[in-house]
């Protein structure tokens, strides 16, 4: 068949997979920001030409193909829209850590006592003092000499003031929970009176030198707000469920390590919610408050500052650890909040297309990305078995060299420029399943918020042992086996002369391609639903191999600290000699105090403990080693693997053993 198709079919898909080599392999970030953008937009405005005078109707479309027709072009027009406001983001890169650099030397510097004071919100509901205990220990240990720290309980929880009475940590809380998480920082922003406020979810602990490497940003007068990513010390649902954590990131890393430098860069970075220092003076001239208006009051806060003149500055450095999403219910909880926030905003006078902002601000402040998301992907699985079922054409007009000249150029090309453009950040199959995944549950939030954008309550993301949800989401099992037994089903009767649905032959081959390739889709989606419970209690943290050492009984042995947790630890030693498992031992670290602990394995890797109940002391002590400090969390050594090869032998293949 292939020998069939005209050989100018071929020529753009050549030429464009030639210039993304050509660029990829010049390595220069500056060229690539020049060149991909403007070809891509070329190419879309070939392909949009193409669908506009050829792809719309033909011989024997019928008034519901064309609804049907015209429904589809319209959501792909809002991809590409929204493909190229991102195409355009792309083109600048901001980079601010040489500046926080100077900004430490000079704080460091300075007269320690003329440095203003900060009071770091720790807003809560209802999580467990497990998630709680990490991010009050670890703000109490930030480095800065004026430091008020205070809990702001929206749970009006007994044990938690008794237990920040302990501490000596503010706590504050208020009759009833209107405004939710914005009302509870707007009740303790009447209370406190610090000129700068550190925002933290409940879930994020501090590192020391949090506010060494942002508040010198504050020495612009245009700096409103200073934010730190989001990092997490835990894998999120994709990296768990599919057991890709040592070969894909999170996949908040798109968007915290490309997309918000870029953001930066146009001035249109914004807070997000937690790792945030915000101007006081900056708050009173939008009213000394957080807006309420949106339950993402956090980039409504960013829109409001933007119009007085204050800019969100972007720091992009680990300065802080948090918990990913532990479920696939708190992943929807945590998206669809965000979704429908992103969407009330665009009804506000306050949001994108109120006044006062300039063009390229509003493009950026769009809610594109939760728009086009869900509904490119579910247009595109249901797509094809609409018409393999029922013969109603989603486009006129194509066949397999139509595909290879217009369509494949647009998809390859974007996908092939933001791979570059994003250094490798971006996965293409990874990005299309998690969208995919999204697009089952969070459709009919984004639809729903379109139609009714207010009265949507405010859900937390559940955190710690409140996350754990079910062994599968049932919706979406469900659903994608339907499809994909749709899917096989289209494909079956259309393959049989006699059984035959579709009448346009040269489509078949082009939705059979475009079968097979959702199929694996769905299949991944499937397996994505289906936790997979965590394989240890605590995640470990990269300790370096520094000095520590084991007692059993007068032998003390030295050795090297591989990897630390709240719970155990792993030691290499010169010479493990009589040391078996089950042996009581006491482990010395420094920064702690010993700690009884048991072993529980001994391996080429080293002697493997598990800590027998530290005392609260101790334990406050491994937390403010773990989180306070630059260490990172242990995942299993990275082979140079190909996220996709892996993620594709995740369908045939057992998940590997963890390390």
């Amino acid at each position: 068949m292939i020998l069939d198709i005209p050989r100018e079919a071929f020529w753009p898909l050549l030429a464009l997979i030639g210039l993304l080599f050509l660029v990829k392999g010049a390595g220069s970030d500056r060229l690539a920001r020049l060149v991909l953008p403007a070809a891509i937009a070329l190419i879309v405005a070939h392909y949009l030409d193409w669908r506009w005078t050829t792809t719309l109707d033909g011989p024997g479309i019928t008034a519901l193909d064309r609804v049907f027709i015209l429904a589809f072009f319209a959501v792909e027009l809002l991809a590409l829209a929204d493909g190229m406001i991102l195409l355009l983001l792309l083109t600048r890169r901001r980079d601010n850590r040489a500046e926080a650099d100077r900004h430490e030397r000079r704080l460091v510097a300075a007269d320690q006592a003329s440095l203003p004071a900060v009071d770091v919100f720790i807003a809560t509901y209802n999580e467990s003092l497990e998630v709680l205990e990490r991010t009050i220990i670890a703000a109490c240990a930030l480095d800065w000499p004026a430091l008020r720290i205070w809990v702001l309980d929206d749970g009006r929880r007994d044990w938690l003031r008794d237990w920040c009475a302990r501490k000596g940590v503010g706590y504050l809380t208020r009759p009833d929970n209107r405004g939710a998480k914005a009302g509870n920082i707007n009740a303790a922003l009447a209370r406190t009176d610090a000129p700068f406020v550190l925002v933290l979810d409940a879930d994020f602990a501090p590192r020391a030198n949090f506010l060494r490497r942002t508040m010198g940003f504050f020495e612009d007068p245009r700096v409103g707000i200073v934010q730190a990513p989001h990092r997490f010390f835990n894998p999120d649902p994709m990296q768990q469920n599919l057991s890709v954590h040592r070969v894909l990131p999170d996949d908040q890393r798109l968007f915290f390590d490309v997309i918000m430098p870029a953001r930066d860069a146009w001035d249109a970075a914004f807070c997000c919610g937690s790792n945030g220092v915000i101007r006081r003076a900056a708050l009173a001239e939008v009213g000394g408050r957080l807006p309420t208006g949106s339950i993402t009051e956090d980039m409504l806060l960013t829109l409001v500052m933007l119009r007085k003149g204050y800019v969100t500055r972007y720091v992009n450095e680990t300065l802080a650890l948090g918990l990913a999403p532990e479920s696939t219910d708190a992943f929807f909880v945590q998206r669809a909040r965000w979704a429908r926030g992103a969407i009330q905003i665009l009804y506000l006078r306050a949001g994108p297309l109120g006044p006062g902002l300039r063009l390229i601000h509003r493009l950026f402040f769009l809610p594109t990305h939760w728009l086009t998301g869900s509904l490119v992907h579910a247009g595109s699985l249901l797509a094809p078995v609409l018409f393999m079922l029922t013969g109603i054409v989603p486009i006129a007009n194509v066949g397999v060299p139509e595909v290879l000249m217009y369509q494949l150029p647009v998809v390859i090309g974007y996908m092939g420029s933001l791979q570059i453009l994003s250094r490798g950040a971006y996965h293409p199959l990874a990005a299309v399943v998690l969208s995919a995944f999204s697009a089952f549950r969070l459709l009919p939030a984004v639809l729903v918020t379109l139609v009714k954008p207010h009265g949507h309550a405010f859900r937390v993301t559940p955190k710690g042992r409140a996350a754990h949800g079910g062994s599968h989401d049932r919706l979406i099992v469900g659903g994608a086996g339907t499809l994909i037994l749709a899917t096989t089903l289209g494909l079956a009767l259309n393959a049989v002369p006699g059984w035959r649905i579709v009448e346009r032959s040269a489509l078949i081959p082009v939705v059979a391609g475009w079968s097979v390739a959702n199929a694996v889709v769905l299949l991944l989606v499937a397996v994505l639903a289906i936790s997979r419970p965590p394989q240890r209690e605590q995640e470990r943290f990269a300790m370096g191999n520094e000095p520590a050492a084991i007692a059993l009984g007068d032998d003390r042995r030295a050795g090297a600290l591989a990897d630390l947790s709240l719970t155990g630890a792993l030691l290499r030693l010169d010479d493990p000699g009589s040391i078996a498992p089950g042996a009581r031992v006491t482990v010395e670290i420094a920064g702690v105090q010993p700690i009884p602990a048991t072993v529980v394995g001994v391996r080429p890797a080293g002697v493997a403990l598990r800590f027998d109940a530290p005392d609260e002391a101790a334990r406050e002590a491994l937390i403010r080693r773990l989180f306070s400090e630059a260490h990172e969390p242990v995942t299993a050594p990275a082979p140079h693997e190909s996220p996709m090869m892996v993620l594709l032998a995740r369908l045939l293949l057992p998940a590997p053993k963890p390390a």
